[in-house]
C-alpha cells in the first residue's frame, strides 16, 4: 500500500492484522461501512447510482500530489487506508478485487466480516509480479456477465468513476478492456459523493481533532507569526509563509497539540495573500510575492488539516490600519457567516442558508452585493470539497443530521479609498469547519476569534487623532466607495467612464479659474517673458596715461586692465576684452597668418542690446579687425591668451550678475546650548563646488532656522533656510547608487559660484568596483557572496542613518514656532513612475505627493503639481510606442515643460495619476507650437476665453464637431511671418554680454562658424531668404498660403527646440 500523504501509514486500534505487516483493518467500522454502501447502493440504485448492477472502483498508483480521488476516499473510508493499484468490483453477493500478493494478504482479514455481517463473498484475484493482469480481467468479467444472466438481464450496467483518467498500465489495461465489453457503462460520482456526505461519530471525532489543528496553527503560529513581522518591519514572501505554516502543521507539538505527527497531513498548501492579488477560490494558491502591510492592507490567511484523511479547514482576513470602507465590508460579512451558520439546521436547504447571507448583505451594504462570493462553501470530511453539498443558491439539497461544511464566504475585488495602487483592490474572506448535530451546530473552528477587534491592527496610533479630518470629502460627502466602484441603476460604471466624467468637470473649473486669472492680468503680454540682463560698466582705462607703454606695433593683452590692445594706424588702441565676441587664426598658402576679431556692436544679428553700446546711439562703431603676421606661433599665442582672459572675464561677470538677482535672505541662527544641531556626515552636495584640488565630503547640520553644509575648507559653506524651502525630498537608495536629499527652494542661493534653485546632498551606497582579472566569477563565489552580503548592509546602514535624520527633522519642523512653514520631507512613490526625456537623456521620473520629481541625472527635474495648469499628452494613439507629455503652468510667461519619449504602456497609469490628483489633461495627435499658443493667449485673452477656453484641445470635441472646432483654432494658428519674427525676437532677447561658462563652452566649440558671421555669403543668403519668406510668393494661391499656415502650427515646439535634435514626422 502507499505510504504517502493521501493516505494514513499509522493503523487505527485494530482488530484484525496480517501477518508480517504494519497494517490492519478496523474490522468493525468495515463492517458498519460496507452495510452502509449496500444500503445506500439499493436505496438510490436508480437516482444517484445509475440503475448499476456492479460498480467498478479503480485506485491508481501513488502519488506524491495532494489530489482528491473518489477511488481514494472509498478506500479510505471502507478499509481505512489506500490500496493503490488494486480494482474493486462490487456486485450483489461478490466482491471481486485485484491487487497484489501483499495487499490481498491484508484483505484476508475482512473475509469473514463482510460474509457474516453482510453476506457478501470476498473474492481475491492475486496477480504477480510478472503478470499484466488481464487474465483476472476476464474472470471478474464473466462474474459480472453470469450476474446478469441470472437477474434475467440482457446487458449489465456496470457503474464506473469517468472523470479520474487511468493511470499505470495494470489500470490503462483494465479501461480499454472494461470499454471494449458489451456493458453498458454509467458514471457513479455522485454515488459516492452522496454516501460520504453524513459522518459517523468516529469520523466526526476525527473532523474535531483535525480542526483543533488547524484552529491551534491560525492562533498560536500565523497570527502571532504576522504581528511580529509587521511590528518588526520584516519582509517575508508568500510562499515562504507557506512552507514554515506547513513544517508546522507537519509537527502539531510545535503548537502544543498532542496528535501524533503520523496521523496528519495538510489539506493544501496554507494560503497567504495580500498586496491587491486576491483569488478566494479553493484552488488558490500563495505566490512569491512579498507580504504587503503598509496602512490599508488586507492580509487573508488560509490554514487546512487533516487527521486520519479528514479535513478541516479555517480562513481569516487581518486588516491593516483599515479604512472605513474595508472595516464596514467586514462588519457586513462577519454578520452574513455567522447568519448562514446560524441556519444551517436538520431540515433546511442549503439554498435557504446562502439566501440568508445574501439578506444580510442586502439590509447592510447592498452596493457590495455583487462582490459577494457566488459561493458559501462546500460539504468536507474525507474529500476537501464534496461537490455535491455546494453551498449556492441553486442548491436544494436538504441539510442532514452528521453532515460537515466547510462554510466560506467572502467578498471578491473591492476598491478601496486608499490611494496606494497595491492597497486600492482587496477582497475579504472568512470559512469556518461547521458541524451539523440534531439540536445544535457546532463550530469546530471557533478557537481562533474572527471578530473585527480581533482581526483589525493598527500601527499608525499617531495619526488615528487625524483620520475622521483626512477622511472626510472635501464636500463634506462621506467616502464609503471609491470612484470606480460607484453605482447607477444598478450598473457598474467602468473606470475610463468615471475618468471621463472627473475630467470633464475639471476642465469646467479649469477654464474658470483661467478666466478669472486672465481677467486679473489684463491685456498684458507675454513678450517680456525673459529680460535681458544688462552688465556693469566696463572700463579699461580712465585716461589715456594709463595706457602700458607700446611694445612695437604688435598686438598686446593687459591682463590686469582685462584690456587687448590693437596696432591701428599707428597707434595702440585699447578695447575691454568683454566687447570682443570672437577672435580666430588662420594661415593662406604664402604662409602668411591671419588674426580676426569680431566685435559686440549694435545691429549685429544675435548681438544683445548692452547699456554701454546704447548711450552712443549715434557713433560708429568697428566691427571687425583683421592683421597679419609671419610669425604663426606669435599669432596662437595672441589668439590663446585673448579666449582665456575673456572666459574669466565673462565667468566673473556672470556670477555677480547673478549674485545681484538674488533675493536677500535671513542670517542663519545657530543652535546653541538649549539643543544640539542634528548632523549628518559625509555628504556630497551637488551643484558641486567650484574650483581646483581634490573633493571632499561635507556635514549637514539642521540649526534653529536653517541647514548649514560645509567641510573642511573655510570657502565651501553653504546655508539654505527653512523659510526658503519650497518641497524638501527623501529619496533612499533602492534601484539607485545613491540615497539622497534635495531641496527645492523659493529663490535661488549660490552654491560656490552657481545660482541654483536645487541643492542635493548624496552618499553613494555602493562603491565602484571593477573586476581586472578578465575571468567571469562564478555566481557561487564565496568572495561574491560576501561582497554582496556588504553591500547590502551598508544600503541598509545608509538609509537608516538618513530615515533617522529625517524623522528628526520633521519633528523640529513639527514645533510650535516653525508650524506655520508647512514642511515635511516628500518620499517619491516609485510604483507610479515612469521613463520618458524631460532634458536630454531618459530618466525614470516619479510622482510624489506635491510635485514630480527627477532626483538622480542632472538637471534635475522639480515640477510642483499646484502651479500645472493643464497637461496635454501629444502623439497619442495610432500605433505609437511612446508618447510626448507638456506640462502648461499657471504663468503662461514661463516656458511650458516637455517630457518626450514615455512608453505608451505608461500612458493609462500616468492618466490615472493626473485624474487622482485633479489635474486636467488632453490628448492630441501632434505635438503643438506651446510658446505661439501661449503667446496668443496672452495677447488676446477674452477671445480665447469666448472660444472655450482650453476646450479647443479636446480631442474628442475636435472630432464630432471638425468644422466649428476649426474655426474657433484660427485663433492659435501662427502665421510664418509670426512664428519667424517672434524665434528671433527670442533669440535676440536671450543674448547677453554676461554669458554664463556653458555658453562660453558653447561658443568655443563653434568659433570656427562663428566668424563667418561678419559678412558672409552664407548670411547674405540666409537673410535674403527671410525677406522672400516674410514678404511671400505673389504667385502663391491662397490655398497655398493657409497651408502653410496650417504647416506652421503644427511645428514641435518651435523655435525652442534644438538644433541637433532630429525632426519628427509631420503627420498630415
Amino acid at each position: 500500500m502507499a505510504d504517502h500523504r493521501n493516505g494514513s501509514t499509522q493503523p487505527p486500534s485494530g482488530k484484525a492484522k496480517a501477518a508480517g505487516t504494519a497494517y490492519s483493518i478496523d474490522l468493525n467500522a468495515f463492517q458498519s461501512r460496507l452495510n452502509t454502501f449496500y444500503s445506500h447502493w439499493d436505496k438510490h440504485k436508480t437516482d444517484l447510482w445509475g440503475s448499476s448492477d456492479a460498480i467498478a472502483i479503480a485506485c491508481p498508483p501513488p502519488s506524491e500530489d495532494l489530489r482528491y480521488l473518489k477511488s481514494t476516499a472509498l478506500n479510505l473510508w471502507l478499509l481505512g487506508f489506500e490500496f493503490p493499484e488494486t480494482i474493486m468490483v462490487f456486485m450483489k453477493k461478490q466482491i471481486h478485487i485485484l491487487c497484489s500478493p501483499k495487499k490481498a494478504s491484508i484483505l484476508e482479514s475482512v473475509k469473514k466480516p463482510a460474509r457474516e455481517e453482510v453476506g457478501i463473498d470476498l473474492v481475491l484475484h492475486v496477480k504477480s509480479k510478472n503478470d499484466d493482469g488481464t487474465a483476472l480481467m476476464d474472470a471478474i468479467f464473466q462474474a459480472i456477465h453470469a450476474q446478469s444472466k441470472s437477474d434475467t438481464h440482457d446487458v449489465s450496467t456496470v457503474g464506473y468513476v469517468s472523470r479520474e483518467a487511468p493511470e499505470g498500465k495494470l489500470l490503462e489495461a483494465w479501461a480499454e478492456k472494461l470499454k471494449n465489453t458489451k456493458f453498458h457503462l454509467i458514471d457513479v460520482a455522485n454515488g459516492l459523493s452522496y454516501l460520504f456526505v453524513v459522518k459517523s461519530n468516529e469520523e466526526l471525532i476525527s473532523i474535531k481533532r483535525a480542526a483543533y489543528l488547524t484552529t491551534s496553527v491560525m492562533k498560536n503560529f500565523v497570527v502571532s507569526k504576522l504581528e511580529n513581522l509587521i511590528d518588526e518591519e520584516k519582509k517575508i514572501s508568500h510562499s515562504t509563509l507557506m512552507e514554515e505554516t506547513e513544517k508546522v502543521i507537519l509537527e502539531p507539538s510545535k503548537v502544543n497539540c498532542k496528535l501524533k505527527a503520523e496521523n496528519v497531513d495538510i489539506c493544501y498548501p496554507p494560503v497567504f495573500q495580500s498586496g491587491g492579488e486576491f483569488d478566494l477560490r479553493p484552488s488558490a494558491v500563495s505566490n512569491d510575492e512579498l507580504l504587503h502591510y503598509d496602512s490599508s492592507s488586507v492580509i487573508i490567511c488560509a490554514v487546512g488539516a487533516r487527521y486520519k484523511s479528514y479535513c478541516s479547514n479555517i480562513a481569516r482576513t487581518f486588516l491593516i490600519d483599515a479604512d472605513t470602507l474595508q472595516s464596514k465590508a467586514y462588519e457586513v460579512l462577519l454578520k452574513a457567516h455567522e447568519a448562514i451558520i446560524s441556519s444551517m439546521k436538520p431540515g433546511n436547504k442549503l439554498s435557504a442558508a446562502y439566501q440568508t447571507a445574501v439578506s444580510v448583505v442586502e439590509r447592510g451594504a447592498p452596493d457590495l452585493i455583487s462582490y459577494l462570493t457566488k459561493s458559501a462553501g462546500t460539504g468536507i470530511g474525507i474529500e476537501f470539497r464534496e461537490s455535491g453539498l455546494n453551498l449556492n443558491a441553486k442548491n436544494e439539497q436538504i441539510i442532514r443530521e452528521g453532515m460537515v461544511f466547510n462554510v466560506s464566504l467572502g467578498f471578491q475585488n473591492l476598491q478601496s479609498e486608499n490611494s496606494k495602487s497595491k492597497n486600492k483592490q482587496f477582497s475579504l474572506l472568512l470559512a469556518d469547519t461547521v458541524i451539523i448535530y440534531k439540536d445544535k451546530t457546532e463550530v469546530a473552528t471557533s478557537m481562533s476569534s474572527k471578530a473585527l477587534k480581533d482581526v483589525a491592527y493598527s500601527f499608525n496610533e499617531d495619526e488615528e487623532e487625524e483620520m475622521p479630518s483626512t477622511k472626510a470629502n472635501a464636500n463634506g460627502a462621506e467616502p464609503l466607495m471609491s470612484k470606480t466602484t460607484l453605482r447607477s441603476d444598478n450598473h457598474e460604471i467602468s473606470k475610463e467612464e468615471l475618468r471621463r466624467q472627473h475630467q470633464a468637470e475639471l476642465a469646467r473649473q479649469k477654464n474658470e479659474e483661467t478666466a478669472r486669472r486672465l481677467a486679473g492680468v489684463g491685456s498684458e503680454t507675454g513678450e517680456a517673458r525673459s529680460s535681458s540682463r544688462t552688465s556693469a560698466e566696463l572700463m579699461a582705462y580712465k585716461s589715456i596715461n594709463d595706457l602700458p607703454p607700446p611694445k612695437g606695433m604688435m598686438i598686446q593683452i593687459d591682463q590686469k586692465n582685462e584690456a587687448v590692445l590693437l596696432p591701428i594706424n599707428g597707434s595702440m588702441v585699447p578695447f575691454h576684452v568683454a566687447f570682443i565676441r570672437t577672435v580666430s587664426s588662420q594661415q593662406d598658402t604664402n604662409r602668411n597668418c591671419y588674426i580676426r576679431i569680431i566685435f559686440n556692436v549694435p545691429g549685429t544679428p544675435f548681438s544683445s542690446h548692452d547699456a554701454n553700446s546704447m548711450k552712443f546711439t549715434g557713433s560708429i562703431y568697428l566691427k571687425e579687425a583683421s592683421f597679419r603676421s609671419k610669425d604663426s606661433r606669435h599669432i596662437s599665442e595672441v589668439v590663446q591668451s585673448i579666449k582665456t582672459l575673456r572666459r574669466q572675464v565673462v565667468a566673473r561677470e556672470s556670477e555677480r550678475a547673478e549674485r545681484a538677482t538674488l533675493v536677500t535672505q535671513e542670517k542663519l541662527q545657530l543652535a546653541n546650548n538649549r539643543f544640539k544641531p542634528i548632523r549628518l556626515s559625509n555628504l556630497w552636495i551637488r551643484p558641486a563646488f567650484g574650483g581646483r584640488g581634490r573633493k571632499i565630503p561635507g556635514t549637514l547640520e539642521a540649526h534653529a532656522n536653517g541647514f548649514r553644509y560645509s567641510t573642511t575648507r573655510q570657502d565651501q559653506r553653504v546655508d539654505i533656510l527653512f523659510g526658503n524651502i519650497k518641497h524638501a525630498l527623501f529619496q533612499p537608495a533602492e534601484n539607485e547608487m545613491i540615497t539622497l536629499l534635495h531641496f527645492h527652494l523659493h529663490n535661488h542661493i549660490m552654491v560656490g559660484n552657481k545660482k541654483s534653485k536645487d541643492v542635493q546632498f548624496y552618499v553613494e551606497v555602493m562603491d565602484m568596483v571593477q573586476n581586472v582579472g578578465g575571468g567571469k566569477r562564478s555566481a557561487y563565489d564565496p568572495d561574491e557572496l560576501e561582497e554582496e552580503q556588504r553591500e547590502r548592509q551598508r544600503k541598509n546602514k545608509i538609509n537608516v542613518e538618513f530615515q533617522t535624520f529625517v524623522n528628526r527633522v520633521n519633528d523640529l519642523w513639527g514645533q510650535s514656532q516653525l508650524n506655520g512653514l508647512d514642511l515635511e520631507f516628500d518620499q517619491p512613490l516609485r510604483e507610479l513612475g515612469f521613463p520618458g526625456v524631460p532634458h536630454k537623456s531618459s530618466v525614470f521620473i516619479v510622482p510624489t505627493s506635491a510635485c514630480l520629481v527627477e532626483l538622480i541625472e542632472t538637471p534635475f527635474l522639480v515640477v510642483t503639481l499646484s502651479e500645472i495648469e493643464i497637461v496635454n499628452l501629444e502623439r497619442v494613439g495610432l500605433g505609437q510606442k511612446n508618447f510626448d507629455m507638456t506640462i502648461v503652468f499657471k504663468d503662461f510667461k514661463r516656458d511650458v515643460l516637455r517630457v518626450d519619449s514615455i512608453p505608451s504602456t505608461s500612458l493609462d497609469g500616468i492618466k490615472e495619476w493626473f485624474d487622482t490628483t485633479d489635474i486636467k489633461y488632453y490628448e492630441s495627435r501632434l505635438n503643438l507650437n506651446w510658446r505661439q499658443i501661449l503667446k496668443t493667449i496672452t495677447d488676446d485673452p477674452q477671445s480665447f476665453i469666448e472660444g472655450g477656453g482650453w476646450e479647443f484641445l479636446n480631442l474628442e470635441a475636435t472630432d464630432s464637431e471638425s468644422e466649428n472646432s476649426e474655426e474657433s483654432d484660427k485663433a492659435f494658428e501662427p502665421s510664418d511671418m509670426e512664428s519667424d519674427s517672434d524665434s528671433d525676437d527670442e533669440a535676440s532677447d536671450s543674448e547677453s554680454l554676461v554669458e554664463s561658462e556653458d555658453d562660453e563652452e558653447e561658443d568655443e566649440s563653434e568659433e570656427d562658424s562663428e566668424e563667418e558671421k561678419g559678412k558672409t555669403w552664407e548670411e547674405l543668403e540666409r537673410e535674403a531668404s527671410n525677406a522672400d519668406r516674410e514678404k511671400g510668393n505673389e504667385s502663391d494661391s491662397e490655398e497655398d498660403r493657409k497651408r502653410r499656415k496650417v504647416k506652421s502650427f503644427g511645428k514641435s515646439r518651435g523655435g525652442s527646440l534644438s538644433s541637433s535634435m532630429p525632426k519628427r514626422t509631420k503627420l498630415r
